[in-house]
């Protein structure tokens, strides 16, 4: 889990991760528990490739900088595409994690996120 102090210098590492690899991060947020990321990448970037990358530098990061050898991320993955007339409503919701998560849990958001996508999914493969 990201420790309230350092879970700003973890986003803002994150979103240089996303530029590294030519994408542009437009939020970077989240909670203890998970990170919520809004990027605009490349045309030939995978999406799977970019989380690896951010997974793997990022936690190397956390150990490294913070000295923190515990910290390593979930296996999977959850990724959504925004239409360009969304941006701005996704970025205050990713901006605002803490009070959101007040009133519904990550888990909750989640799967309530996959039935409105219409995303089949296994509920053995999702905590």
């Amino acid at each position: 889990m990201m420790q309230e102090f350092w879970r700003p210098r973890m986003h803002s590492y994150m979103g240089g991760c996303v530029r590294t690899t030519g994408g542009v991060a437009l939020e970077v947020g989240g909670i203890a528990d998970h990170v919520h990321l809004l990027a605009s990448l490349k045309a030939t970037q995978s999406v799977a490739e970019l989380l690896k990358e951010i997974k793997h530098s990022s936690s190397l990061w956390v150990h490294e900088e913070l000295g923190k050898a515990k910290f390593s991320w979930q296996e999977g993955y959850g990724a959504f595409t925004v239409s360009p007339s969304q941006i701005e409503a996704v970025r205050d919701y990713i901006a605002n994690q803490e009070v959101h998560h007040r009133k519904q849990s990550f888990q909750e958001e989640y799967l309530e996120f996959l039935k409105e996508s219409g995303i089949e999914y296994d509920p053995r493969h999702l905590w």
